[in-house]
């Protein structure tokens, strides 16, 4: 049984980038397009919504999402949300309308086609490198002023111990949430392990279940509260994670 397993895993990681081409090639005039110009992020946005729903139902899954607080149309907010796997990129973008720039690592600008386009839209950083941190965040910075959202998965990457259930989290999200005074917009991925984790041999279709959290305010915070706030989204994460409500 472990060997099918293993072997439908296999097949299913091998259709999964399959579908991300097919996806990616079908909408390619529509991304090349909506990333000429700087200003048409949005509409880019759009494009990779309908990317992502295709990605997502092409392997046979299909989101459940629990909402306790609707974003508002034109609002800037800091996503955050537990990271496990790939897809979780893919989730986040069918999980809001509001159009947010993820702030991701630069390994994946190296998987063809997705990569071409995920370097030019996305903030780009080295976490081993404090240049490459410092400008990325800067980046970030200038994408809020342009009243866009961010989006960061805080753990800094995937745990290679897949036995983790919510690694510790990094400053970057809060800090820039309280200097720019923009909640905190937690949700809860729930299933992304089981359905496509960075382990080779484990996958299969399904539920994503998601839980969108109440935003947590900024609004009065001192960067001296960076340590609180990380601390308060992150219990809301694991508490959901450990008890789930969807």
């Amino acid at each position: 049984m472990k060997l099918f397993k293993q072997i439908f895993a296999t097949f299913y990681r091998i259709w999964f980038y399959l579908i991300i081409a097919l996806a990616t090639i079908l909408l390619f005039p529509f991304l090349i397009i909506s990333i000429l110009k700087h200003s048409w992020y949005p509409f880019f946005f759009k494009v990779a919504r309908t990317w992502s729903a295709f990605i997502i139902f092409g392997i046979g899954c299909y989101p459940i999402i629990k909402r306790d607080v609707q974003y508002k149309k034109g609002e800037s907010y800091m996503f955050v949300a537990n990271h496990t796997s790939m897809a979780d990129i893919m989730l986040m973008f069918y999980s809001t309308k509001n159009p947010f720039v993820f702030v991701g690592k630069k390994e994946l600008a190296k998987i063809p086609l997705f990569g071409s386009i995920y370097k030019r839209t996305c903030i780009l950083v080295d976490r081993g490198n404090t240049k490459s941190r410092v400008e990325a965040f800067r980046r970030a910075e200038i994408r809020l002023n342009e009243g866009l959202s961010v989006c960061i998965f805080p753990e800094g990457g995937v745990p290679d111990d897949l036995s983790i259930l919510l690694d510790e989290f990094k400053d970057g999200a809060f800090r820039l949430s309280i200097e720019h005074q923009i909640p905190i917009a937690p949700m809860t991925f729930h299933d992304n392990k089981k359905r496509f984790p960075y382990s080779f041999f484990i996958g299969s279709p399904g539920k994503m279940r998601v839980k969108v959290h109440k935003l947590i305010p900024t609004a009065g915070l001192t960067l001296e509260k960076r340590k609180e706030l990380k601390k308060e989204t992150r219990t809301v994460i694991l508490n959901e994670l450990l008890h789930p409500t969807v």
